[in-house]
């Protein structure tokens, strides 16, 4: 019989890489172990991502003509890379052009899951150095964003000492990472220049079948949660590969009456059920759940007192590793709440 899980289990499995404020020795080992993509500015050289070793060995043995000028220092295990071009738009060509090299050549199975879509990457100054494919992200250990949805009615039935009935779709079985596992009503990720509202607007209607007056009018954004991910053979390609994620957190409450239901549309997800806190919490307790969906559901569970200091020992942590700090630049950074103004032009009200 499979090991039970605890909320703290399920958080630690997402947030994975070691905390240097919680384990300092852990941290400094797993540097050890891998090499910091850094960026140079003028102001001097700061992180940008993490590579493991079958990165770099890859890196230097390709040529120079298909990945540009790199710069390796073995002692402060540093690699600086995509840097010469000037402008965005031709960084993002040269990095094209090595993630393209890669897939044809089959050098990391990672790259199967190539989807044609362009995931941002920043620098501390607030501007988009490049774009990436967004299956190779994982290989240069850069700040994946996205948006995650929770759907949910309120219900007085006497099924459950909770009135939330949550929406919970199974993934598909033909999912090229976590296949039939259970997720968020609505996730995505972020591309480049697309607004994280805007962007869990259409996801809702590509997933599951929402549309945009219903989203408009009754979607509530708030807050993000963060952690940094070490991947497993689950996620498609080889293990190792670290994620540091940010993802914009939104709850939607639909009308209890059933008029407005989610329902696939794009073949992502296989069906979706409305489920009680109890029967969701049980699904986490088997590990039914995508790593990080059970985080964003946890944290659904925290700010909606589900789970309160008095009834989960371990509260404090779990609060502290799905919000934790990602050393690299973007927007993640000083992240604020939209004020009422910016939620009313978001549904169109002034």
């Amino acid at each position: 019989m499979a090991q039970r899980l605890t909320n703290l289990d399920l958080v630690n499995k997402c947030d994975a890489f070691p905390n240097p404020e919680l384990d300092p020795q852990g941290h400094e080992d797993a540097l050890n172990n891998l090499f910091t993509l850094i960026w140079d500015d003028g102001d001097g050289p700061y992180p940008i991502g993490y590579l493991p070793p079958s990165v770099l060995e890859a890196l230097l043995n390709t040529p120079a003509s298909i990945k540009g000028p790199m710069a390796f220092d073995p002692k402060k295990r540093t690699v600086a890379l995509f840097q010469e071009p000037i402008t965005e738009a031709e960084r993002t060509k040269l990095v094209a052009r090595l993630t393209a090299h890669w897939r044809a050549n089959q050098t990391f199975a990672l790259l199967k899951g190539w989807r044609n879509e362009l995931w941002p990457v920043y620098g501390r100054k607030g501007d988009v150095l490049f774009s990436m494919e967004r299956s190779a992200m994982g290989l240069f250990g850069t700040t994946r964003y996205g948006v995650h949805l929770t759907a949910f009615v309120r219900r007085n039935d006497g099924d459950s000492k909770h009135d939330f009935r949550i929406w919970v779709p199974k993934r598909s079985a033909t999912k090229s990472n976590y296949p039939s596992m259970l997720d968020n009503t609505v996730a995505g990720g972020l591309m480049t220049d697309e607004d994280p509202f805007e962007c869990v607007i259409r996801e809702a209607d590509e997933e599951a079948s929402l549309s945009e007056s219903v989203m408009r009018q009754r979607v509530e954004e708030v807050g993000t949660v963060t952690y940094i991910y070490i991947t497993d053979e689950r996620a498609g390609g080889e293990p190792g590969y670290i994620y540091p994620e940010c993802q914009w957190i939104y709850d939607l409450e639909l009308p209890a009456d059933g008029s407005v239901i989610p329902e696939p549309k794009d073949g992502e997800v296989d069906s979706f059920s409305l489920r009680t806190v109890e029967e969701i919490q049980e699904q986490l307790a088997q590990g039914l759940w995508k790593p990080n969906c059970a985080v964003v559901m946890l944290d659904f569970f925290l700010r909606h007192g589900i789970y309160t200091q008095e009834n989960e020992p371990d509260y404090h942590v779990l609060r502290a590793k799905s919000h934790r700090f990602i050393p690299f630049p973007g927007p993640h950074q000083g992240y604020r709440l939209p004020t009422q103004e910016e939620v009313a032009r978001r549904r169109g009200l002034s």
